[in-house]
Order: C-alpha cells, then structure tokens, then sequence
C-alpha cells in the first residue's frame, strides 16, 4: 500500500515538473538578448519593452468618463464566450486572475494588447510573468478583433463601477 502511494506521489510531482519545464520561457536566460527589458533598445534595435502599453498595436487609447453602455453589452457577450470560464468577474482566480479591479491596476492599452497580442505580451510582459507563476497556466490567444477587445474592456471597465 505505501508503494503504491509513493509512487502515486512521484507520478503528481514528475508530472508537475515537466509541466512547469514545459510551460517556461526559453529566452528567460538569456540576459540582454532579446528576452530582456531592462535596455534602451532591443537586440534587433526596436524601442525597448514599455511596460505601462505593453507589446502590440494599441498605443494612445482614448477612454471616455462614462461607459458606453451599447460596448460594454457586445463586450459581455464576447466575454461570455471567450473569457469567463477562466475569469471571474469578482478578485477570486479562478484559472486566470479575477477581472475587479484590473481597469484600474492597468492601462487600457496594456490590457488591450494583452487581449490581442497575448503571446508577446507572455514571453515579454513582467507583470504576465508574475501572474504566469501564480496561475501555471498560459493564457490561451482568443483570437479577439481590435473591436472584440475594445468591446471586453469596456464590459470590465462597468464591472469596475464605471457609470
């Protein structure tokens, strides 16, 4: 019966190594290659990571006081299909971190390259890597259109209160 056990024990904890090796950014080592965000440009000599935009199309995203309500309504229904079996609206993780709060934690521009450029913003983002070790496991690209996106942040900036 302990056998069984142990090696029950060494199945879970083989099976959690591998997941994590597999899951790992192989550019994390690299230092000043293009892994890193830490210098003035990139190695291919692009403007260094911008962690307040992140990494994509969106640059100067203009965001009105009120909600549009007629947005945020399409943006529901599109987070309904692509977002909520993973987000919960409340702080609570559920696979991914909880949606209160984050219009007010990140820029509209983070979180809308985030939403449409998710793998970049994965390999590149410090913020989406420390969120990564949390969560152990990588936000899968939705595949969201810039209007989708538009549309899913204007649905958590009402559920962050805005009228």
């Amino acid at each position: 019966m302990s056998k069984t056990i142990s090696m029950k024990k060494l199945i879970i904890i083989s099976s959690l190594v591998i997941f994590v090796f597999a899951c790992s950014n192989p550019d994390s080592n690299k230092g000043s290659e293009a892994g890193s965000t830490s210098s003035s440009t990139t190695a291919n000599g692009n403007p260094s990571y911008d962690p307040e935009r992140g990494e994509g199309k969106f640059k100067d995203v203009q965001v009105s006081e009120t909600l549009d309500a007629a947005m945020a309504a399409k943006g529901e229904k599109a987070s309904e299909l692509k977002c909520l079996s993973c987000h919960k609206l409340s702080d609570e993780r559920l696979v991914g971190p909880g949606w209160h709060g984050v219009t007010t934690r990140h820029k509209a521009e983070w979180l809308l390259n985030f939403m449409t450029n998710t793998d970049a913003m994965i390999d590149k983002d410090p913020k989406v890597q420390a969120m990564l070790e949390i969560c152990m496991v990588r936000m899968p690209n939705q595949n969201l259109t810039d209007d989708e996106a538009r549309s899913i942040y204007e649905f958590m900036r009402k559920n962050d209160g805005v009228k």
